[in-house]
């Protein structure tokens, strides 16, 4: 887990890295949706997914080169998973930078239409 939602779309990110358990995860479950209140990083898993290009991920070359951080800290934000992060590694601190921006859920809480998990800017 990276960090904790907060109610304005930011990312409080957890300065150590967080390891999901089963517990975690049944607690979790309780009220709002995970994805809603939480960060989640899971490890890439390069050709086993679709935006796998052969040697980079597409996802992460995206948003570096689309979006623009809206204010871009003198310091790289807290990263539990910064060691082993495929974003990191491919396009350094300038993933860095727009990683407080990326939600994993933007849909509304009944808006059943549209799909979960979609990649968006916060706030945007």
């Amino acid at each position: 887990m990276l960090g904790i939602v907060l109610p304005n779309g930011a990312i409080a990110f957890a300065r150590d890295r967080i390891v999901i358990d089963q517990e975690f995860v049944e607690i979790a479950r309780r009220g709002r949706k995970p994805e809603k209140r939480f960060r989640f990083a899971d490890r890439c898993f390069q050709g086993g997914c679709q935006q796998w290009t052969g040697d980079r991920c597409r996802v992460a070359d995206a948003l570096v080169d689309d979006l623009t951080p809206v204010g871009i800290a003198r310091h790289l934000p807290a990263c539990g998973i910064r060691p082993q992060c495929r974003w990191f590694h491919q396009r350094g601190e300038s993933a860095c930078h727009i990683c407080p921006e990326i939600v994993t859920d933007a849909n509304d809480e009944t808006d059943s239409s549209r799909g979960e998990n979609e990649l968006s800017p916060a706030g945007r």
